[in-house]
């Protein structure tokens, strides 16, 4: 099984990366802020302005470091990486489900599945922690919906009547989404969602995590041999980590929307942490974008049971599992795919 690595996130505007020896140091006015081994390192995530020696990215593709260039505010530039890990008969296996519309809409339906089943469980959650402060009503009316689509996706192979009841469950979802938020303050509600670029609170704190969470799914699937750009729910397009973004789907709610309620219902990020700028656009501070991620790394080295292997691993080796599990599917290894529910 693989083993859980570290993921270095560079935040601060101005600082500069280089390699020395076998550790990638960080400087910043040429003072040495950090120095790490990069055997130790999964990937690094580099915000805004900051840059990398030649010879650090020449190396983090020798030894499959994959290094990431982001906003200032987390929006994908693009990425280096190394060769194409896996055989190319995985990959043209792949093409070969993804250009078959019955394969296609059998995988899609597991992973919207997923969702579904995992958006449920954060609903129970939330009235389980908080019954004093939701709407019991609302709560268990929105679990028993989201049940009775999972029930109408058993069997369904049709792409378009599945991408209906994804769109059917999430309107539920989200419509008691807000139960959910504990706090008071009249600026961290959710009134649906919103994004490119998000104009509330919630909704940027939302996609700062799909993108985190989309960035580590893609490594995953490179690592396991699965081409990320090829996928089976969303369509293909230039640019666009289909795949990845289908798989995120099983983890939205039980990483990032939970990992989003408990920083907010805790108070560890509160509405003065974000800036909104004169076109609306709602945007994360630098300090409570560190929170964030910190708060991200500790939830990924948590210990679990995965649900269909009945190994304790760390959170942040789910998606990992999970791309391993694709792949033996493709290949023709299991029946079956078995999205990720946590029960």
């Amino acid at each position: 099984m693989k083993k859980l690595l570290n993921t270095l996130f560079v935040t601060t505007q101005g600082s500069y990366l280089s390699k020395e020896g076998e550790c990638a140091v960080i400087r910043i006015e040429r003072d040495e802020k950090v120095r790490l081994p990069i055997h130790m390192l999964d990937g690094i995530l580099c915000f805004g302005q900051v840059t990398c020696s030649p010879f650090l990215l020449g190396h983090c593709a020798e030894n499959g470091v994959t290094v990431t260039f982001m906003t200032e505010y987390g929006r994908f530039l693009c990425q280096l990486q190394g060769p194409t890990k896996g055989n190319i008969l995985l990959r043209r296996s792949q093409y070969r489900f993804a250009d078959n519309y019955q394969q296609s809409a059998i995988l899609a339906r597991s992973f919207i599945i997923g969702k579904i089943g995992n958006s449920r469980v954060t609903l129970a959650r939330a009235l389980r922690d908080h019954p004093e402060k939701v709407d019991g009503v609302k709560m268990r009316y929105a679990q028993k919906s989201l049940a009775s689509c999972v029930k109408r996706l058993e069997n369904e192979t049709d792409q378009e009547i599945i991408r209906g009841i994804e769109g059917e469950a999430g309107k539920v979802y989200f419509e008691v989404f807000d139960q959910c938020i504990t706090v008071s303050d009249p600026l961290l509600r959710f009134n649906g969602r919103n994004r490119r670029p998000p104009v509330d609170r919630i909704n940027c704190l939302l996609s700062f995590l799909y993108t985190l969470l989309t960035h580590d799914i893609r490594s995953a699937l490179e690592s396991c041999g699965l081409d990320p750009a090829a996928g089976f729910l969303h369509k293909d397009r230039p640019g666009r980590p289909s795949l990845a973004l289908d798989m995120l789907e099983e983890f939205r709610s039980y990483i990032a929307d939970r990992l989003a309620l408990s920083l907010i219902n805790r108070g560890q990020i509160q509405a003065g942490d974000f800036t909104v700028s004169e076109t609306g656009a709602v945007l994360l501070k630098d300090d409570a974008r560190k929170t964030l991620i910190t708060a991200y790394q500790r939830r990924k080295q948590e210990e679990i049971e995965h649900p269909f292997v009945k190994e304790k691993m760390a959170v942040g080796l789910l998606w990992h599992m999970q791309a391993m599990l694709l792949a033996r599917y493709i290949r023709g290894d299991i029946d079956t795919y078995p999205p990720f529910v946590w029960r």
